[in-house]
């Protein structure tokens, strides 16, 4: 299916990548096609604005968030990056995963402060290296995948194999739960 995107090579736009991303995308020596970028309107950055304008199927988009749990007085901060058809199960799957009693997702503040990316552009690439990128099986396996460039004026396209071969990532069946659909209800 082809997106109403206009991608290129992501090192020929550096402008379009936050720089923690730009210096990833840079260090994973991926072909020049491997990882592109598109620009797009920043006021669609959210998932479903943009997936409807760019004409993306929500099963092809990928959501990249930051949970914060805590243990023995000590913050422990990890990625979850799941389809936009899913949630991830915070509070059992990352919860277990990150061995903390409680977990929730990281505040705004704590989210762009750390990852130096812009709120709704938080992607698992460029991330501080001792955080897990917990990866679900189905993003994994996804042949090319929508995610957050570090900025809400753009969009990364890749396979989930390289985002599965991201140095902290650990692909993890079962991170995510579907979401209802808009209108149904569950009886």
């Amino acid at each position: 299916m082809s997106y109403a995107l206009t991608l290129v090579p992501a090192l020929d736009r550096p402008d379009l990548l936050a720089d923690p991303v730009r210096v990833a995308v840079a260090g994973l020596g991926a072909g020049p096609d491997a990882i592109q970028v598109a620009e797009i309107d920043p006021d669609l950055a959210d998932t479903a604005a943009f997936c409807e304008r760019y004409q993306v199927p929500l099963a092809e988009s990928a959501n990249c968030v930051l949970i914060a749990g805590k243990r023995g007085g000590e913050t422990r901060l990890a990625a979850a990056l799941v389809l936009a058809t899913t949630r991830a199960d915070v509070n059992g799957a990352v919860r277990r995963l990150l061995d903390v009693r409680k977990c929730s997702f990281a505040s705004r503040e704590l989210a762009t402060g750390e990852s130096g990316m812009e709120y709704g552009g938080i992607t698992p690439l460029g991330l501080p290296a001792n955080w897990p990128v917990f990866v679900d099986a189905a993003v994994a396996a996804a042949d090319r995948v929508v995610i957050g460039s570090g900025l809400r004026r753009s969009k990364l396209v890749l396979a989930g194999s390289v985002l599965a071969a991201l140095p902290a990532a650990s692909v993890v069946e079962g991170l995510a739960t579907p979401v209802e659909p808009a209108g149904s209800s569950a009886e």
